[in-house]
């Protein structure tokens, strides 16, 4: 197995198709009167906005979710660039800051305000005909994180004038324990939520809902609303835990041997001398540390996977983490095996990300989002 020179810093393949066939797999589940959209904030996890934000439009995804103004300036420019793609709607989870409203509107980027003065500040900025452009009002359900209050609501719902000029879209909310099917907050959330929009819909009854998150879609029709706003699982991460994985997984991860040690008599490994190995073992050190994804945390818990000969063969990790390396143990090999190993690879069909955030003791989500930028990337399909 030979590596080429673009991929001796590791080779990072992202399968585009894999995230189209997610999405998919997503609105298959979904209510057929509710809409798929689709989260692609922090550049898409990771793994690139502005190459995985086209296929999933051109499957269909005709709204698109970001963080910042900054994350939905580049994700318009992304598909200005695509002259067959119309203009999807992209909404900013974080709001618009102040003085930034004029620059929102212009690109026609939809806010996600969180509080009653947002909401003013976005009217007073942008009604130049008596009414707002248009805005996402997000309420807080038992999250208590981002989301107007149930006081802020009820002022909002006493002032008429502003109800009927801030041009108000969509309620949303989010859930917090959606990942555990059997979590009583999600039916207390669910409560709310209906309750707010009931609400709002007496004097806004245009206005949409969207309330699901990845885990959320797999909930029940009941938690759909008008959209759902799938992230994490369109990524490969597992949105119902502790059950099997309906998604594919999208990222591979191989990162090249540096040095294969024998090692003579029994020695520790790594900073700290946290983890011994014994007399015989053989050691594979890689190219890739906690600056590139491969988390500390993971020191002496993960896994790794070498394919040699068409044979797939876990070899643990040992010792600490470094900052541009990791050790691997390849005792396991055969001496044919070794002589031919050139790469290991950490994340894949069955090594996932999922995976490897369990071994780090932390989530899928920081693992794609942790991935570094010294990879060589190859996108798949799509």
């Amino acid at each position: 197995m030979s590596i080429t020179e673009q991929e001796h810093e590791g080779l990072l393949s992202i399968d585009l198709g894999a995230v189209v066939g997610n999405y998919r797999r997503l609105r298959e589940v979904v209510s057929p009167d509710s809409q798929c959209a689709a989260v692609v904030k922090a550049d898409a996890y990771g793994l690139g906005m502005a190459q995985v934000a086209p296929p999933l439009y051109r499957a269909g995804c005709g709204e698109f979710f970001v963080a910042t103004l900054a994350e939905g300036l580049e994700l318009r420019e992304v598909f200005q660039r695509h002259a067959e793609h119309a203009a999807p709607k992209i909404y900013l989870l974080a709001g618009v800051r102040p003085g930034c409203e004029a620059a929102c509107k212009a690109a026609g980027l939809t806010p996600v305000l969180v509080t009653l003065e947002q909401l003013a500040r976005w009217y007073a900025a942008t009604a130049d005909d008596g009414r707002a452009a248009p805005c996402v009002l997000k309420i807080d359900t038992g999250m208590t994180r981002l989301g107007m209050t149930a006081a802020e609501f009820d002022q909002l719902l006493g002032d008429q004038t502003l109800l009927a000029r801030a041009n108000i879209q969509m309620l949303l909310s989010h859930l917090a324990c959606a990942d555990d099917a059997s979590h009583p907050q999600n039916r207390s959330q669910l409560d709310r939520f209906n309750d707010y929009l009931s609400r709002l819909r007496a004097h806004c009854p245009e206005v949409r809902a969207s309330f699901a998150n990845s885990s959320g879609i797999f909930l029940g029709e009941e938690y759909h609303f008008d959209l759902v706003r799938p992230g994490s699982s369109l990524y490969g991460v597992n949105p119902t835990p502790p059950q099997g994985n309906p998604m594919s997984a999208v990222v591979t991860l191989r990162l090249p041997v540096l040095q294969k040690r024998a090692v003579v008599e029994t020695c520790a490994v790594g900073y700290g001398a946290t983890q011994t190995v014994a007399a015989g073992s053989w050691l594979a050190v890689v190219r890739g540390g906690y600056a590139d994804g491969i988390l500390r945390t993971q020191s002496g818990r993960g896994r790794g996977c070498a394919v040699i000969g068409g044979r797939r063969i876990e070899v643990p990790m040992v010792g600490r983490v470094s900052m541009d390396t990791s050790v691997f143990d390849i005792s396991a090999l055969s001496a044919g095996e070794r002589d031919q190993l050139e790469i290991i690879e950490v994340l894949n069909d069955s090594l996932t990300v999922d995976h490897m955030g369990t071994a780090a003791g932390t989530i899928g989500y920081e693992i794609l989002t942790s991935l570094g930028s010294r990879y060589f990337r190859r996108y798949l399909g799509g």
